[in-house]
């Protein structure tokens, strides 16, 4: 327990090896334990999925027997959830060879189901998804893969996984291909925003990455964009009534020593009303508050690199946690909270390289940190190991990645005494 009140802990802080995770002493704060343990490693789906089951019983989670290096086609991962009421219980799902270690092989409970789950994985050279309900045992598969659901659970969004594995390291899925991102098409027009029925497994290119470079570059993104440079979609999610969909327009241009430039777009799940929401070049990461507003972090002239919430088809931003939330992280807004609390995190810090995941209450404009944990030197670029807190459905606990313990292992944090 440090002077603030939470828990730091991890190797040379407490002195030990916390290979069983750790704990607040009674009433010292929320209490924090690892729900998985090794010799394998293992994380979770990415920080805005349904990672927990309607009854916040079970976690998903990824198993894997290595770290440190970028997977191949040939590796294969295991997907399971633990049981956090029976010991924390590892039950086997099946497994996938379409994943990596920001997003693992996007494990996700489909949404408005009470049992079914969804992950990627890959069949003769092929991604798709794969779809299982955890009490009948009904198993089914669709032709092309995902990466988030509308909210009713009927219609799936991807981007190009195979073009991902090349532009943004960590965030595709391998096939093999040469990662020189100028062997890329520059501006294809066959590839894109996929969007999927899942009861036909029907799909159809929403929008495509030539259309996206079409757009009118304005503000600071007309200055960082030069002819000849490879364009491509990252991060994608829909709105909060399964309307529109928000996503990352990115692009490397030649000799440029930046790794990529972004804007912000939104478009209609028809394909309709394409809307360049943030032309400034530094958004991040982000999550819908409603239909209507996208709480991102992104650079602003307003106030520089903070928090803000985007008004979605209009120029509307306003700051929110300006002197609290000063830096990026992985945002969302906690259930059952009227959008009053924000479950948040930070990048390594410090000498220790502290990852600190937060709360905080935007009302009282009051910021709370969970823990602290150290983030080993190695666990940098492409396996860095983020804890991506997510939120249980109730949004009285969350669930959390960090290696501070000598691997990759997932935790869980309660804090529903710290809400009231």
């Amino acid at each position: 327990m440090d002077r603030r009140g939470f828990l730091t802990c991890g190797v040379g802080l407490l002195g030990t090896s916390l290979l069983a995770g750790c704990r607040t002493p009674a009433n010292a704060g929320p209490s924090i334990r690892a729900i998985t343990r090794g010799p394998k490693f293992h994380w979770r789906g990415y920080y805005d999925k349904l990672l927990y089951s309607p009854d916040d019983r079970f976690v998903l989670a990824n198993e894997v027997d290595f770290e440190g290096r970028s997977p191949t086609v040939a590796d294969a991962i295991r997907v399971g959830m633990v049981d956090t009421h029976d010991g924390d219980r590892w039950i086997d799902l099946g497994g996938s060879r379409a994943w990596n270690w920001q997003q693992g092989c996007m494990l996700q409970w489909v949404p408005g189901s009470t049992s079914e789950v969804a992950w990627n994985d890959r069949v003769e050279g092929r991604f798709i998804t794969r779809l299982l309900d955890v009490k009948s045992g009904r198993a089914r598969t669709l032709p092309h893969p995902s990466y988030t659901f509308s909210p009713d659970g009927r219609t799936a969004f991807a981007p190009d996984f195979a073009r991902l594995d090349v532009t943004r390291p960590g965030y595709g899925y391998a096939t093999g291909a040469d990662r020189d991102i100028w062997k890329l098409a520059k501006t294809p027009a066959d590839t894109g925003i996929w969007r999927m029925d899942l009861a036909t497994g029907q799909r159809r290119l929403l929008f495509s990455v030539a259309e996206a470079a079409q757009l009118p570059f304005t503000g600071p993104a007309a200055s960082a964009f030069r002819p000849g440079a490879v364009h491509w979609f990252n991060h994608l999610l829909c709105n909060t009534d399964g309307t529109r969909l928000f996503f990352l327009h990115r692009w490397r241009n030649p000799g440029d020593k930046a790794a990529f430039r972004t804007r912000a777009l939104t478009i209609g799940v028809d394909g309709g009303r394409v809307h360049v929401l943030d032309p400034n070049g530094g958004t991040s990461h982000f999550v819908w508050r409603d239909p209507q507003h996208v709480f991102a972090f992104a650079w602003h002239p307003s106030h520089g690199e903070r928090f803000y919430l985007f008004k979605d088809l209009s120029d509307e931003v306003t700051v929110i946690g300006k002197n609290a939330m000063p830096a990026n992280g992985h945002n969302t807004y906690l259930p059952h909270t009227d959008n009053a609390w924000v479950l948040n995190d930070t990048y390594p810090q410090g000498k220790d390289r502290l990852q600190r995941p937060y709360v905080y209450h935007i009302p009282t404009d009051r910021k709370v940190e969970v823990g602290a944990f150290p983030a080993p030197p190695a666990y940098a670029g492409e396996w860095r190991c983020d804890t991506h807190p997510a939120a249980s459905r109730s949004g009285r606990q969350f669930c959390f990645d960090s290696a501070h313990a000598g691997g990759r292992q997932v935790y869980v944090a309660d804090i529903g005494d710290l809400l009231g």
